[in-house]
């Protein structure tokens, strides 16, 4: 069953909809606007605040925690100094993804991992022989993102801090209503945010303080249909939408397998560091030429769909949610791979959706067709493969 994050009290007065969906075992709105769109405005023309609470967060601390997170990311935790953030993949034994997420160097001997997976076990199993601790404290930190081209001022606003110096993808430590926090500045919007990881306790008194502090710049909570059509705008991939994590496949299907040159995360591997778990798989992936498949941005073409609508005498509806469920790419009429998370995006104002296609179909120019659906019939609406992310905003890293 369900439950409330620490937020709860102040979401479920703001959420009069009964909006909810379920994430991780938590109640999380799906919105609070009459429409999402509102919410959506918010992240790119104000300021929005999202609870993040239900990603899973541990402290990972001792002589050898920057040892163990180098034993299981793909990425040189070595080179990540104190106070900044890192985003990484990290992958089982076969070179698969497990999950990805960000890592907060909190210090010399502490970091902070937040990601959509319980990887406690994984972690656990990995810290054989080290001096290190590994603590799950997902309930005992509620998250909070603050997004939005005013989301520095609100910010600024409710610590009484200049926080023009803390770069992209960088940590403070700070307080908000006599509360303790870490911030970093990172999101899943694509613009300009910050994350707050509050402890539970204090989660309500640092919510109102920072309510309170966005009122002049027209702040609003956001739900999840927001959120998901921004971070598609933005070329961000997600657990259960883009790909399943090893640790959840239900077949042994190479299919539902992705390795992170599959899913466009190849730059995140470093294959020159010592032994990480999944680098002599990677390496022989890689070897062999790469992958059979990889991510890609797709641009699907407005008046096909005008078309298929046409066909029935319909004017064009397409919905304004994030569709997640896949549905097949081809190429001359045979399937070649399958679209996900399929949105219409309000800021480009343009049909996107990320593709997996094989190597030979990836290159920006490339032409196919996605399977849509009118009426109850299946047709064909073309498409083009184009870079991502699909929307680059400079102020995320100003």
């Amino acid at each position: 069953m369900s439950v409330g994050t620490a937020f709860h009290p102040r979401t479920s007065e703001l959420n009069t909809k009964m909006a909810w969906g379920e994430w991780a075992g938590y109640w999380s709105a799906a919105v609070y606007a009459d429409f999402h769109d509102i919410e959506y405005n918010a992240i790119r023309e104000a300021a929005a605040m999202f609870d993040t609470s239900p990603l899973y967060k541990f402290v990972i601390s001792g002589t050898d925690a920057a040892r163990l997170l180098d034993r299981v990311m793909t990425r040189d935790v070595s080179k990540l100094a104190v106070g900044r953030v890192l985003y990484s993949p990290w992958c089982d034994e076969h070179g698969k993804v497990l999950d990805d997420g960000n890592l907060a160097r909190i210090a010399e001997d502490r970091f902070l991992l937040t990601g959509a997976d319980q990887t406690l076990r994984w972690l656990r199993m990995n810290a054989a022989g080290l001096d290190v601790e590994v603590v799950d404290v997902s309930e005992d930190v509620a998250g909070l993102g603050l997004q939005g081209p005013f989301s520095r001022d609100v910010l600024e606003k409710a610590t009484g801090q200049d926080w023009k110096d803390v770069r992209y993808f960088g940590h403070r430590r700070s307080e908000i209503a006599g509360v303790e926090i870490d911030v970093t500045r990172t999101g899943f919007t694509g613009d300009l945010g910050y994350e707050l990881w509050v402890p539970a306790d204090g989660a309500v008194a640092v919510w109102d303080a920072v309510w309170e502090a966005g009122q002049d710049y027209r702040i609003r909570p956001i739900g999840i249909r927001a959120l998901d059509v921004a971070r598609v705008e933005a070329g961000l991939i997600m657990m259960d939408a883009e790909y399943t994590g090893a640790r959840h496949a239900t077949s042994t299907a190479p299919e539902e397998f992705y390795s992170p040159f599959e899913l466009g995360l190849g730059r995140l591997v470093d294959l020159g560091k010592e032994d990480f778990v999944g680098k002599r798989a990677l390496e022989q992936e890689q070897g062999k030429g790469g992958p059979k498949r990889r991510l890609v941005g797709l641009h699907v073409d407005w008046s096909g769909i005008e078309g298929m609508f046409a066909k029935h005498g319909l004017a064009p509806a397409v919905s304004p949610s994030v569709q997640r469920d896949p549905v097949p790419l081809y190429k001359k009429g045979r399937r070649v791979g399958r679209a996900t998370s399929v949105a219409w995006g309000i800021t480009i104002k343009k049909m996107v959706g990320f593709g997996s296609v094989p190597p030979s179909l990836a290159a920006p120019g490339s032409r196919l067709a996605i399977e849509w659906s009118v009426e109850g019939e299946r047709g064909k609406v073309p498409a083009t493969i184009v870079d991502l992310p699909f929307l680059d905003l400079p102020r995320k890293r100003a």
